[in-house]
C-alpha cells in the first residue's frame, strides 16, 4: 500500500499557512494538474492528492485532526479517506473555479444598463443673408422615441414583466456535464430573458414589446446671428431615446451656407467690390453702397487708386461668440474707358497734359500711360 505524502507537503506550504496561503497554492496547483489541462501522465494522480490535501486542509475541524492525529485523525471523516471521490462535494470541477475565481459566469451575464440614445445629424442650407443676421427655420427630425402607450415598459398598460421561469430571474442558466473527473458546470445568459432576469407576459400592442418607435417630429430652431458654412449646432436631447432609463442623444444641424452676388465673408467681416470712374477717382465722390441692412454712404478720397480698401466699421457680420459685428472693406477699381468722342478725348489729352506740363511724370505714368494706351496714343513704355 503506497505511503500518502504529508498534505502540507502535497500542496507546498508551511504547517502553520493561513487559510488564504492554503487557498492559493490549491488554486495554482488545481490548474497546473487538472487532466484537461495537463496530459502528463501522473497529472490525474497528482491532481487526486492536491484535492484530497485541500479538502481536509481547508477544513477548520479536518485540519485540527489532521495536526494532532496525521492521516489516521481524518481516515475515516468521509471527506479524505475516498481520495477522488471528494471531488463530488464540490459539484464539479466549474464549482471549483466558482468558490476561487468568483463566479465565471457573470462576465458573460447581460446587465440592462443605462444607455445613451443615438445622436442624429441633419443638413441645412441658409441664405446668405439668413446666416449673417439670424433667422427661425423649422426642421423635420425622424427619431426613435419611447413608446407612448407602455412608456418603454414593453408591456400592455397595466400589465407588469414577469419573473423569468427559465432562470427564476437570475439573468443565466447552468448547463452541467458529466465527465470521467466529475462534473463540470457551464454559465451562459439565460436565452428566454436575454439576461434581464424577467420577461414580458402581456406584450404592448402600438410597440410590440420593444419599448420604442419611429416618430418624425418638427423642430423649431433659432439660428443665431453670425454663423458659418459648414459649422453646425446642437439641440441637446432632441436624438434618439434612450435604453433602460438611458438620457436621448442629440441632433446635430450641419449647415451649408449660400454665396452671395454681390458680399463675400471673411469671419465677420464683409468684402465688396467697387467700380469708380476716373474722375471720381481723381477729383473724389461720396457714393451710395449696399450694405446687409440696405444702403450707406460711402467718402471716395481724390486721387484714390485702384486696389485702394476703404473700411465702413460696424457693417459686416454679428459675431456668433463675442459682441457686435464685424466691419465692411471695401476693395475700389478704377474703370477706364474703353472708347471716347473725339470731344471726350480731346479734353482728356488737354487735362494730361496740363496735370504733367506736358509730359506724363514716371509716377503718373501708371494712370495715363494705360488710359493713352488704350486709344493708340501711347509712345511705348
Amino acid at each position: 500500500m503506497a505511503v500518502k505524502r504529508d498534505y502540507y507537503e502535497v500542496l507546498g506550504v508551511a504547517k502553520g499557512a493561513s487559510d488564504e496561503e492554503v487557498k492559493r497554492a490549491f488554486r495554482k496547483l488545481a490548474l497546473e494538474y487538472h487532466p484537461d489541462r495537463n496530459k502528463e501522465p501522473n497529472a490525474e494522480e497528482r491532481f487526486k492528492e492536491v484535492n484530497e490535501a485541500y479538502q481536509v486542509l481547508s477544513s477548520r475541524e479536518k485540519r485540527s485532526a489532521y495536526d494532532r492525529f496525521g492521516h489516521a485523525g481524518v481516515a475515516s471523516n468521509g471527506g479524505a479517506g475516498r481520495g477522488f471521490e471528494g471531488f463530488d462535494t464540490f459539484s464539479g470541477f466549474g464549482d471549483i473555479f466558482d468558490a476561487f475565481f468568483g463566479d465565471f459566469g457573470a462576465a458573460t451575464r447581460t446587465k440592462a444598463r443605462p444607455t445613451r440614445g443615438r445622436d442624429l445629424e441633419i443638413g441645412l442650407t441658409l441664405t446668405f443673408e439668413e446666416a449673417a443676421m439670424g433667422t427661425q427655420k423649422t426642421v423635420r427630425v425622424s427619431r426613435i422615441e419611447t413608446c407612448d402607450r407602455c412608456q418603454g415598459s414593453r408591456s400592455e398598460p397595466g400589465t407588469s414583466m414577469e419573473t423569468c421561469g427559465a432562470c427564476r430571474g437570475a439573468g443565466q442558466v447552468k448547463r452541467s456535464q458529466q465527465s470521467l473527473f466529475g462534473q463540470f458546470v457551464q454559465v451562459a445568459v439565460c436565452p428566454s430573458c436575454r439576461g434581464e432576469g424577467r420577461i414580458v407576459s402581456q406584450p404592448c400592442q402600438k410597440c410590440r414589446a420593444q419599448g420604442v418607435e419611429r416618430n418624425t417630429r418638427e423642430l423649431n430652431v433659432a439660428i443665431p446671428a453670425g454663423v458659418e458654412d459648414g459649422s453646425h449646432l446642437r439641440l441637446a436631447s432632441e436624438g434618439d431615446a434612450g435604453s433602460h432609463g438611458g438620457p436621448p442623444g442629440d441632433v446635430l444641424l450641419l449647415l451649408n451656407v449660400k454665396g452671395h452676388r454681390v458680399f463675400q465673408r471673411d469671419g465677420s467681416n464683409l468684402l465688396l467690390n467697387l467700380s469708380i470712374n476716373f474722375s471720381q477717382a481723381a477729383l473724389g465722390d461720396s457714393v451710395e453702397i449696399p450694405t446687409l441692412g440696405g444702403t450707406t454712404s460711402l467718402a471716395i478720397p481724390a486721387g484714390i487708386q485702384t486696389g485702394a480698401v476703404l473700411r465702413v466699421k460696424g457693417q459686416g457680420v454679428a459675431k456668433v461668440h463675442d459682441r457686435g459685428r464685424g466691419d465692411l472693406f471695401v476693395t475700389v477699381h478704377v474703370v477706364t474707358p474703353r472708347s471716347l468722342d473725339p470731344e471726350a478725348k480731346k479734353l482728356l489729352e488737354q487735362l494730361a497734359g496740363k496735370l504733367s506740363g506736358g509730359q506724363v511724370l514716371e509716377e503718373d505714368k501708371g494712370w495715363f500711360h494705360r488710359i493713352k494706351d488704350s486709344f493708340g496714343g501711347g509712345s511705348g513704355p
